[in-house]
């Protein structure tokens, strides 16, 4: 396991423990971060009208495609950080 991967977890864990809950932004940016770190690219059809939270959660992780996984753990991490 890369030393960027284990800080990557150790942020995911960290964000648990937050002491104050982030608003809505900087939660779809930490989403979207996580989401292509781990996964890459957004995948699926973009969810209907209806589904408000879905949408905007497949809209943020879509603005983070072709972003390399390891620029996405960089900027998970950071933000993380930021919040802590």
């Amino acid at each position: 396991m890369s030393a960027l991967t284990t800080k990557f977890e150790k942020a995911a864990k960290d964000v648990q423990q937050l002491s104050q809950k982030p608003g809505n932004d900087v939660l779809l940016n930490l989403y979207a971060l996580y989401k292509q770190g781990t996964e890459g690219d957004v995948r699926g059809k973009r969810p209907g009208m209806m589904d408000f939270k879905g949408r905007a959660k497949f809209d943020a992780w879509a603005k983070l495609k072709s972003t390399s996984k390891e620029k996405a753990m960089e900027g998970y991490i950071a933000l993380v950080e930021s919040l802590l």
